[in-house]
């Protein structure tokens, strides 16, 4: 019986985070540029394994019992992904070093790169919904093993965002064209603010 609800736990954890949105393609971009890519998956994994374990662990109950917890993420969540879109929409518009997948130009600093993965996963209010709330209310079918289950949720989070950071390379070659980074960039850029606009309209 242990597997079968590690199995599920793992599937589960990958089918809410393999649709690409504000965190994926951060992590997609930054394995495109080889720019602290360990330290960018760890970051993401590591906050999706506290999220699931709030998730079973009930923060549901919690976020019901402080309603203000909710308004906040969701606008503050907003503005960041506003920003951050209209960062990646001036790249996209500019020829600098920006653009460079690799090789030309200073990566950003270690310390900017992590602020902006943690304001990434931290601000986004689906993040909460979709994996703290959702995989914490499919923990408790299985009473007694909601453990198991978080323990193959958290291995899912581990499998993709590495699987995604470090795979990225493969795609290095089309990337090479500055043409081509600048539609990825503009393709972030849409995704924050579709994420961004539909935050702030469910509220």
């Amino acid at each position: 019986m242990v597997l079968p609800v590690f199995f599920t736990g793992l599937t589960m954890g990958i089918s809410l985070i393999v649709a690409i949105g504000a965190q994926n393609a951060f992590v997609l971009r930054q394995g495109l540029r080889g720019e602290h890519v360990f330290a960018i998956c760890l970051t993401c994994a590591v906050s999706d394994a506290l999220l699931i374990v709030l998730g079973v662990s009930s923060f549901s109950r919690i976020a019901m019992a402080v309603p203000w917890v909710d308004p906040v993420m969701r606008f503050g969540g907003a503005a960041f992904l506003i920003w951050y879109g209209a960062r990646s929409l001036h790249s996209a518009l500019s020829a600098g070093e920006a653009l460079a997948v690799s090789g030309r130009g200073q990566p950003a600093p270690l310390a900017k790169a992590l602020v902006a993965c943690l304001a990434i996963i931290w601000l986004n209010p689906h993040v909460y919904l979709d994996t703290v709330v959702l995989l914490g209310t499919i923990s408790t079918q299985f009473p007694g093993r909601e453990t198991i289950f978080a323990a193959g949720a958290v291995t899912g989070s581990f499998l993709f965002f590495f699987s995604l950071g470090y795979g990225a390379r493969w795609l290095r070659p089309l990337f090479a064209s500055p043409k081509a980074w600048r539609v990825l960039e503009a393709g972030i850029a849409l995704v924050m603010w579709a994420i961004a606009a539909k935050l702030i309209l469910s509220a």
